[in-house]
């Protein structure tokens, strides 16, 4: 066990990591050294970050949990405390089940823990981070909640209603990160299209997004989490308007035929969700389009999955994920519906919908080679250069491979051809 040190462990999704990055920086005002996501966590205090949105990431987490309450029983660590959704959701049933847990918080109260464990005064982080990012790039989350109630969903059950962060608030933090050398912002939200709706009932996004771009410094945004019911268009003017916002939305539209549309409560129609992508495509040439879908929901039929396939097949998304529905207690499709999809059958409509997206992502980044991207290096990985255009987020999307033939800076900018692909991968060489 390392004195003095704390180890945070964040599962789950980007949100999270926020937070656990605040979290980090107030221990480390009040003389703590933090390490994240270590392999084998040994500090006096470990903190637990953890995810309770579907039952994967829930398993992950207890898993975490009961590996780390081994670990304090043997010595090999002190304190542990737990964080996050998952106890935010389950505290009470969490204390009974897990009790070598010295305190579970929930989502809002984490920055308790540091106060609990010192009577002295606290030192506070003015909600400044410590990045566990590559310095070039972070996430920005400006907003909490939503108000949203779709069916499948424990996320407002989780989080509560949507808050909105101060805008001024939000371009001083933006400010601050440009000043430690961030030039790439990922705007996150649980549902970044409602942002500013509970401050006077409108939609600010499109304003925020156009301040944010005229800020010195800011070289890209991206934005994630939209909502497709009710989509603010003027967002869509603001991508053209400015250079430094990436042509790039992830958008989760999660089904397609009016009938799994319908049950899921999401209150948009077939025919709206193919307006919307086809306004996106005309309106921001280029635009690369991330969503994620659902197979297997209650009362899913195979009309309605081949419906989907061919949704798939004309919407051509340059990224999507998909996941089978794994009913959530408390939700309305949990109260109202049967889960009567057989797993076997969710399994197959997943596998066959991921096939399909994998052979239009196979032909996407065919027509790239010979094309000229400009591209950040993240990282060197062996004989390679990784990079990401402006077309892809960190972890989750295509990246740009280039041979590490002559030496580049990470964090920098450069133009360079595609000279061959793979199924999920871009291989290119600097432009001189």
């Amino acid at each position: 066990m390392k004195k003095n040190q704390v180890d945070i462990i964040t599962m789950g999704c980007s949100k999270n990591l926020v937070d656990s990055e605040i979290l980090m920086k107030q221990f480390e005002n009040n003389g703590y050294h933090c390490v994240h996501d270590s392999k084998k966590p040994q500090g006096e205090v470990v903190v637990v970050n953890t995810c309770g949105f579907i039952g994967d990431a829930k398993e992950e987490s207890i898993n975490m949990i009961l590996q780390l309450a081994e670990a304090k029983k043997k010595g090999h660590i002190g304190k542990l405390f737990v964080m996050g959704c998952l106890s935010q959701r389950y505290k009470d049933e969490l204390e009974e089940s897990i009790p070598e847990v010295d305190k579970y918080y929930g989502k809002f109260d984490y920055r308790q823990v540091v106060k609990d464990l010192s009577a002295s005064n606290i030192l506070t982080c003015d909600g400044r981070r410590h990045l566990t990012t590559p310095r070039h790039y972070a996430y920005l989350k400006v907003s909490e909640g939503c108000d949203r109630h779709c069916a499948y969903c424990a996320i407002p059950i989780i989080t509560g209603r949507h808050v909105s962060r101060p805008i001024g608030e939000i371009l001083d933090e933006v400010r601050e990160l440009v000043k430690e050398g961030v030039k790439e912002f990922q705007v996150i939200a649980q549902e970044l299209t409602y942002y500013g709706i509970d401050i006077d009932g409108r939609q600010h996004i499109a304003e925020l997004v156009d301040q944010m771009a005229a800020i010195e410094g800011v070289k890209w945004i991206r934005l994630h989490y939209a909502y497709p019911t009710h989509f603010p268009m003027e967002l869509l003017d603001v991508m053209r308007k400015h250079d430094n916002v990436c042509k790039y939305l992830d958008i989760a539209l999660q089904h397609i035929s009016d009938h799994m549309l319908t049950r899921m409560r999401r209150s948009i129609t077939k025919a709206e969700t193919y307006q919307l992508v086809s306004d996106l495509r005309e309106r921001v040439p280029g635009i690369a389009l991330r969503t994620t879908l659902m197979v297997g929901f209650p009362g899913e039929t195979e009309e309605d999955f081949n419906e989907l396939m061919e949704f798939v097949k004309w919407a051509r998304f340059e990224r999507m994920g998909a996941f089978a529905y794994s009913e959530e207690e408390q939700t309305y499709s949990a109260v109202h519906y049967e889960d009567d999809v057989p797993e076997e059958v969710k399994q197959s409509r997943l596998d066959r919908l991921m096939a399909l997206q994998q052979e239009i992502s196979a032909e996407m980044c065919e027509e790239m080679i010979d094309r000229e991207l400009l591209v950040v290096v993240d990282r060197k990985e062996g004989d390679y250069y990784v990079a990401r255009s402006q077309y892809s987020s960190p972890e989750v999307d295509p990246e740009v491979l280039i041979p590490a033939t002559r030496r580049l800076r990470t964090g920098s900018f450069y133009n360079v051809r595609i000279t061959n692909a793979d199924e999920f991968d871009l291989y290119g060489e600097i432009v001189s």
